[in-house]
């Protein structure tokens, strides 16, 4: 697995993960949104930490640093 996330990118996505995990125990979400958003939070902050975003891989998308010849 080849970073493919830079740090900006990663700061939001762990930002946004943490924010909605943590809608799950504060019972801010009901219904079926309080179970689908936890999840894409555990996915956003799973990518941030390794870096590495599959979809991104799939679609050539890098947002690190530039490759160097």
């Amino acid at each position: 697995m080849k970073a493919n996330i830079g740090t900006v990118d990663r700061g939001i996505r762990a930002i946004v993960g943490i924010a909605l995990i943590a809608s799950w125990p504060l019972g801010l979400l009901e219904g079926t949104l309080g179970i689908v958003l936890p999840v894409v939070g555990v996915v956003l902050l799973l990518t941030a930490l390794l870096r590495w975003c599959p979809p991104y891989m799939l679609f050539g998308i890098n947002t690190g640093a530039p490759k160097e010849d």
